[in-house]
């Protein structure tokens, strides 16, 4: 989240008797970072290695640095380079993982002019100028577990399923599934190094997607059936077949990022009461303590050795929070529906979220964000509770501080009452302070947000048109502002809400936060896929429906004769 917009949610967390956090995205390039911080911001967790001497071969490798440098010099790229500007600085690092390789980046003026992978047999892989040098998730060569349309496709047609209805080819959900595979184009866009391109391509998607949700959160009108090609048997025997095929592909393809690792680092730290908060150039401590908190278990089981080779412990708690989100959106689905059409809803949300190539992918990278669609997931479950609601979100937000933006909308005071709405915000303050403090590092408080929310406001990068284009600064402006406003608006209207239009809404304030990022990657999906799934299936449906009337919620202090109908909460 911009810095901006930071600041603006502190401020009405202020107003709200909280400071909430935000997981910051930097708004532009900080002249005062060194050209090799900067590398290391782009690259947090990259596991590069400096290289001591260019002479020697390490070992695994059959090339040495300095034949990796005259290699990269030769191609095109780089000589075309030269001719603009020299000399060139050379700085060699060995990448280390599960394929290691050279990377090596030229400098200009103390200035990242270009940067090239090279094979351990020192065959040039990809030369890259301008700011996509510093990026390298930008420069292609990705798993064929990420790319592969052996895998894409199918999830993709299971993603459409749900949303299928062929008496009704022209109803919006088709739209809308279709809306949410589209961010496939800029995934492959990206795959082939296309960064500009695969940037943009992003935008469309997530715009449409907020729009369409906000609608829902604010309209009652459709018609249509829910899901009818997925029988409940057909989901019973299909759900299972779907979740073990997930897992036995995170497992085969052996992949963790550094979000996933970086947390497995944390839960150790913590483990062996050291700081969570540290000098550490790859700079994962990022994340909320309850990020690495939520890792301890899995540590205990399978212990992190000092190797990025295992990583046991990432791969089965990306699993957990996986299947976590399934069985909330199980729950979710008997609460808009009664009995056995209820446990039908259940698992046909599921089953959109275990289809879709991007819970999919977040799997398969094994990455922390299926622990804030986990967390979110169980906060509207727990939607009649202002007390369980409310340190629900604590947790999410103590883990990745964006989900903060979602209190307004879960205290919504029109709806609980002006208690109701007192208790949730305090029983969500209570959780997120009362992590951060018990894992506060020994330089206390300040320290804690230089390392986290404070990084993240200054920290260079490119993903996204503000990072790409300064000029664009204005419209980012306002889309903070923009954010700001509705996400307040929602905790006021609509003044009778469904579980369903809490979900939308939900789902719509959290693009809204995402939208102006100076960072957005296709991981975040996640955060708001549950409710698009929600929103979407049962949209067609919310006008016949009378299960859908607005959901009790508690409103503390205030007696309600049985049988009257209670305004809806979120």
């Amino acid at each position: 989240m911009p810095a901006r917009l930071t600041a603006l949610l502190v401020a009405v967390g202020l107003a709200l008797g909280i400071a909430p956090a935000a997981n910051a995205a930097g708004t532009a390039p900080n002249p005062a970072i060194s050209v090799r911080d900067r590398l290391l911001l782009v690259q947090q967790g990259s596991s590069m290695a400096e290289v001591l001497s260019i002479y020697s071969v390490p070992i695994g490798f059959h090339s040495s640095a300095g034949q990796a440098i005259k290699a990269a010099e030769r191609t095109r790229t780089m000589q075309a380079l030269h001719r603009r500007v020299h000399p060139l600085q050379f700085i060699p690092y060995v990448w280390r993982s599960q394929h290691p390789y050279w990377y090596v980046i030229f400098e200009y003026h103390n200035r990242i002019v270009a940067s090239a992978n090279v094979s351990e047999a020192g065959k040039v892989m990809g030369v890259w100028t301008g700011v996509q040098a510093m990026a390298t998730f930008s420069h292609g060569g990705w798993s064929w577990s990420d790319t592969s349309w052996l895998v894409l496709l199918p999830g993709s047609l299971l993603f459409l399923l749900p949303f299928f209805d062929p008496k009704r080819l022209w109803r919006m959900a088709h739209l809308d599934a279709l809306a949410v595979l589209a961010f496939l184009i800029s995934w492959i866009v990206l795959a082939q190094a296309h960064l500009e391109a695969a940037v943009w391509l992003a935008y469309p998607p997530l715009i449409y997607l907020m729009i369409r949700l906000a609608m829902i959160g604010f309209g009652r009108s459709g018609s249509g059936r829910v899901a009818p090609l997925l029988s409940i048997r057909t989901l019973l025997i299909g759900l299972p077949l779907l979740l073990g095929a997930r897992i036995a592909l995170s497992l085969a393809a052996h992949q963790e990022i550094d979000v996933g690792y970086e947390s497995v680092i944390g839960a150790f730290r913590a483990l062996h009461h050291l700081p969570l908060y540290y000098n550490d150039p790859n700079h994962g401590d990022t994340y909320g303590p309850l990020t690495y908190i939520a890792y301890v278990p899995f540590e205990l089981i399978w212990p992190w050795v000092n190797s990025l080779s295992n990583l046991r412990a990432a791969d089965a708690a990306a699993i957990f929070f996986d299947l976590g989100t399934v069985v909330g959106l199980i729950v979710l689905g008997r609460q808009l529906r009664p009995g056995s059409e209820g446990t039908r809803l259940g698992l046909v949300l599921a089953w959109a979220w275990a289809a879709c190539p991007f819970s999919t992918i977040g799997l398969v990278v094994h990455t922390n964000d299926g622990l804030v669609a986990m967390l979110t997931v169980f906060t509207l479950v727990a939607l009649r509770s202002p007390v369980f609601s409310g340190g629900l979100l604590g947790l999410a937000t103590a883990a990745k501080f964006s989900p903060a933006g979602l209190l307004p909308l879960i205290a919504a005071p029109r709806q609980r009452g002006v208690k109701g709405a007192i208790v949730c915000v305090a029983t969500f303050t209570a959780v997120v302070v009362s992590a951060i403090f018990i894992w506060l590092p020994p330089r206390g408080l300040s320290y804690f947000w230089q390392r986290t929310i404070g990084f993240q406001i200054h920290r260079f990068d490119v993903f996204s048109p503000w990072a790409l284009h300064a000029s664009l600064r204005p419209i980012q402006t306002a889309l903070e502002v923009a954010a700001v406003l509705f996400a307040l608006a929602v905790a006021f209207f609509p003044r009778k809400r469904s579980l369903v239009q809490a979900c939308a809404l939900a789902g719509a304030v959290t693009i809204a936060v995402q939208l102006p990022a100076t960072h957005w990657f296709y991981y975040y999906i996640m955060w708001f896929l549950p409710f698009a799934v929600v929103g979407f299936v049962m949209a067609p449906a919310m006008a016949r429906q009378p299960a859908e009337e607005p959901v009790e919620v508690d409103r503390l202090g205030e007696e309600r004769a049985p049988g009257k109908p209670a305004l809806a909460g979120a």
